[in-house]
């Protein structure tokens, strides 16, 4: 399966795309049932929340057929490949269990982050940035309006860390986050079976959830095979690793 023109357009130039009703109601039941089954028999400890938040819950789950059949007996896999390129993917044999539990206080606004940059809890090491090429995000429940625990993103500051990394270098990031400012925030809203692709150089961020429900999500992080040798040069030339977008490009760019 491939993306539209349009399809390829937009994420070309927002860094992000929804892609509604991807997942079958099969796989979105299968991995939602594993899950729950693992919170009633195994519990959650609290001492490892924060571990849970920032890693994965049920981390014993997060290799299991239920969760990677989401990637791999979905059309999810071969979008991926069509934008990167066929073969052109590390293998992926686990995922992020993202949970976000309701609160009783007000809900916080979401703060933009980019992945594996350390944090106490992430398992990256300190002094090290662990980016990717791709991010894949499905969600296994309903998200009608914000303030549910949505993914947030930033539109279009792949390319705005783009600038600033080929001005201050990608390794000032080991520094935090860039001092830009920033568009607007969305929310992204959805319904059980959706996903979103994302660049990995995208703003985003959860927000908090102020509803009575838990939100379910699961999260894959795709690598190009030459990505250990690119890692520091696709953050200044952000389609490095992205030959499916080539011709988008070119026309985005005429």
């Amino acid at each position: 399966m491939e993306l539209s023109e349009e399809q390829k357009q937009t994420f070309y130039r927002d860094g992000f795309l929804k892609l509604p009703g991807i997942i079958s109601r099969e796989l979105v039941d299968e991995a939602t049932q594993a899950i729950n089954a693992s919170l009633g028999n195994e519990g959650i400890d609290p001492v490892k929340l924060p571990i849970y938040r920032s890693q994965s819950y049920c981390p014993e789950l997060t290799d299991k057929p239920a969760i990677t059949n989401l990637l791999h007996r979905s059309p999810l896999w071969d979008i991926a490949e069509s934008m990167i390129g066929t073969g052109q993917v590390q293998p992926v044999n686990h995922g992020q269990i993202a949970l976000r539990f309701p609160a009783l206080k007000p809900a916080q606004p979401p703060a933009p982050h980019l992945d594996g940059m350390h944090t106490a809890n992430n398992g990256v090491p300190a002094g090290q940035i662990n980016n990717f090429t791709a991010l894949i995000g499905i969600f296994l429940s309903d998200i009608p309006h914000d303030f549910m625990g949505n993914f947030s993103a930033w539109p279009g500051t792949h390319r705005l860390y783009e600038s600033y990394f080929r001005q201050h270098t990608p390794q000032s990031l080991l520094q935090g986050m860039p001092d830009v400012a920033l568009p607007a925030v969305q929310q992204i809203t959805a319904q059980a079976g959706d996903a979103v692709l994302c660049h990995y150089q995208l703003a985003h961020g959860i927000a908090g959830n102020s509803s009575a429900a838990i939100r379910y999500g699961i999260f894959f992080r795709l690598l190009h095979v030459q990505h250990e040798a690119l890692r520091w040069e696709c953050m200044t030339d952000i389609w490095k690793e992205w030959a499916g977008m080539q011709a988008s490009i070119q026309r985005a760019e005429r």
